[in-house]
Parts: structure tokens; C-alpha cells; sequence
């Protein structure tokens, strides 16, 4: 690896944390609200980290596609993976964030809320797919299963039923404040997940070239 390269594979790590910085920052330092109080932000954040998990396992999908139409390009492969890995990133931790949002707004853990539910069995299995993925290393059948887990994931999640979480909290909300600042917050994520991406690509890209 060459002089420009070693720079480059330094300083991407190097944003990633300042992003993150920047991101916890704001959280602690957000909005308070007369319901929620401080726990505003962190509910603001889940929301956004969560939609850019989503946007993570979409991207894989339309990637996925591509590595099966285009199988002698290899980096549509290396992206589809990258993108699968960052959503995968965002959810695990998406899922103890969720909790502690529980317990701060509810006063407990309601675990057959399906806002929890359901995301944590897609979880699971995103663990188990990416795990398995890995381990077989073969073009297609990567492709394939981002393509069926990003388009079951966005199929569920798209008709869930609430019982305790409310609906669409932040578009029905009467404060500007609080919507300018959640579109901040997913602004945000979403540059640290195409940091994310980024890195993961290129490490994909010069480690494990495609069978």
C-alpha cells in the first residue's frame, strides 16, 4: 500500500469518529420537550438511526440487483456487501438504543410492542444471513440475499401495527423545532453511514475479491 493509500485508510477512520462525535454531541445537548423531557433527543435519535439502517438494507437491494446483472463488475458485489454490513451496523445498535428509549419513555420493557419485535427478529436473522454470506463467499447467492432480506425488511416494517409507540411522531408534531431538529440528526447519520460505506467498500474491495 502506498503513501496516498496508507493517508486515506487513516483518515476515514478518523471522520467516522468525528461524525459520531458530532452526533452524540448533539444528542446530549438537544431539545427538551414537556412530555419526554430529556429524553427527547434520544428518541429523536433512534428514529433517524433506524430510517438510515433502512436506507442501508434498500441501497444493498438496488446493489444486489446490479451484481446480478453486471456479475463480471466486482464492485457491485464489494457495495452491496458494504451497504448490507452498514445496515447491519446501524440495527445492532439501533436495537439496545430502542430499549433504553423503552425504558426512559415507558417506564419498562414492552417487549411484544411490534415496533420492537419485529426489528429485533430482523436482527437476528440479519446476524445469522451475513454470517452465513460470509462464510460460503459466493456471488449470487450474496446478491440474493440482500436483495429477499432488504425487501422483507422494508415489507414488514411497512405494515406494522403500534400498540404503545405512537404514530409517525415527528411528521404529526406541531413543533418545527423538533422536526428541523430530527431531520438534522438523519442528516447526519446518513453521512456517517456513506463514511461507513465507504470504508467498507474499499477494505472489501482489496480483501476479499469475489469467487
Amino acid at each position: 500500500m502506498n503513501a496516498t493509500k496508507t493517508k486515506h485508510f487513516v483518515w476515514q477512520p478518523i471522520l467516522l469518529i468525528l461524525t459520531l462525535l458530532v452526533i452524540i454531541v448533539l444528542t446530549l445537548f438537544g431539545p427538551d420537550e414537556r412530555t419526554l423531557g430529556g429524553t427527547l433527543s434520544l428518541v429523536l435519535l433512534h428514529g433517524a438511526w433506524v430510517w438510515t439502517g433502512k436506507v442501508c438494507f434498500g441501497l444493498a437491494v438496488l446493489a444486489g440487483l446490479a451484481a446480478l446483472i453486471w456479475r463480471t463488475r466486482a464492485h457491485w458485489l464489494h457495495l452491496t456487501r458494504a451497504l448490507a454490513y452498514s445496515g447491519l451496523f446501524f440495527w445492532l445498535t439501533y436495537l439496545p438504543m430502542s430499549l433504553l428509549v423503552m425504558q426512559l419513555s415507558w417506564g419498562g420493557f414492552f417487549f411484544d410492542e411490534p415496533r420492537w419485535r419485529i426489528p429485533f427478529l430482523f436482527g437476528v436473522v440479519a446476524v445469522l444471513l451475513q454470517a452465513g454470506l460470509w462464510l460460503f463467499n459466493y456471488p449470487i447467492l450474496t446478491a440474493l440475499g440482500n436483495i429477499v432480506f432488504g425487501i422483507a425488511l422494508w415489507w414488514q416494517l411497512g405494515g406494522l401495527q403500534n400498540v404503545l409507540h405512537p404514530e409517525a411522531p415527528i411528521a404529526t408534531s406541531d413543533s418545527t423545532n423538533i422536526q428541523g431538529y430530527f431531520i438534522l440528526l438523519l442528516v447526519l447519520s446518513l453521512i456517517f453511514a456513506v463514511q461507513l460505506i465507504l470504508w467498507l467498500f474499499k477494505r472489501l474491495r482489496q480483501t476479499t475479491p469475489p469467487k
